[in-house]
């Protein structure tokens, strides 16, 4: 294309792009100004919209972490309470033989100071 094709192409498109001679600065600055605000309405709406997303998709993490531990309590609950049982068995059965052993410790006290008879005189 040559000088003279381009210059005919740009006086088309010049012809077919409205002037807006008629318009103030004033008036496009409210034109501009408007489409900032829709930009901003779209964009908040778009915002909100990923948010809540996000939120509902925390809350499902919260709730299958919820299920998870309430899980691991109703594992862990029995054996926590059987393992209970048996230390508390051990327990029990350890005093009774301290108490055997107080008890027999007693009983050679009171021999000793009885003369060996085994009775308390």
């Amino acid at each position: 294309m040559g000088k003279t094709g381009a210059v005919i192409l740009l006086a088309v498109t010049l012809a077919a792009v409205p002037c807006r001679a008629d318009t103030s600065p004033k008036e496009e600055g409210r034109n501009m100004g408007q489409e900032v605000k829709k930009f901003g309405e779209k964009t908040g709406k778009a915002l909100k919209e990923g948010g809540r997303e996000v939120g509902h998709a925390f809350k499902e993490g919260g709730r299958e972490v919820g299920q998870d531990f309430r899980k691991l309590g109703k594992e862990t609950g029995p054996a926590l309470k059987q393992g209970g049982k048996e230390s508390g068995q051990a327990v029990k059965k350890a005093g009774r033989t301290v108490g055997e052993w107080f008890r027999d410790m007693g009983h050679s006290i009171r021999r000793f100071f009885s003369g060996g008879s085994g009775t308390a005189k």
